[in-house]
């Protein structure tokens, strides 16, 4: 799968040493309960990994096109309450305000809405992720409720699918 700038390619066992930066970086781990111990590491991808292998749920590893330089890592997955697929992500910061984040998610967003003609998508993210609620209502998902959950407030966004949207 491929946006303007970037591409997006399964999750596989090469993308570990890629993944580590993801897990320590306290940037981008700061909404996400912090950074995950480098003990912890290799499980926490070799579980990925085999979550990305079923067809429940996608992962992918986001690299730039130009120099394929890896930015992060998107998901479709099942979310905690099991009713819809939730999308998600983590780029890594030297990626930030270069509008990938905005690019792939879009597009990862009418894949599933058009492609996989999912009834509806949602995303859920810390309230004090003002960045991220930003991203989510730019790419046209709305605040459908918040809830306290992993010690603290998340909106939980949603997107409909209906003839005529267009993202």
């Amino acid at each position: 799968m491929q946006t303007a700038r970037c591409k997006l390619d399964h999750l596989k066992q090469s993308d570990f040493k890629y993944m580590q930066r993801i897990y320590s970086s306290n940037e981008v781990r700061k909404y996400l309960g912090g950074v995950i111990p480098e003990e912890h590491h290799l499980n926490k991808f070799l579980e990925t990994l085999e979550r990305s292998s079923t067809e429940e749920s996608f992962i992918w590893a986001v690299r730039r096109k130009d120099n394929n330089e890896f930015i992060g890592v998107v998901s479709l997955d099942n979310h905690t309450d099991g009713m819809f697929k939730e999308i998600s992500y983590e780029f890594l910061p030297q990626s930030w305000g270069n509008v990938y984040a905005f690019e792939v998610i879009r597009h990862l967003l009418m894949y599933a809405l058009h492609e996989l003609k999912l009834g509806k998508v949602i995303a859920e993210t810390q309230t004090a992720n003002v960045s991220s609620c930003r991203l989510l209502e730019k790419v046209g998902m709305k605040v459908e409720a918040t809830l306290q959950r992993y010690g603290a407030e998340q909106a939980l966004y949603g997107i409909d699918n209906h003839p005529g949207l267009f993202i």
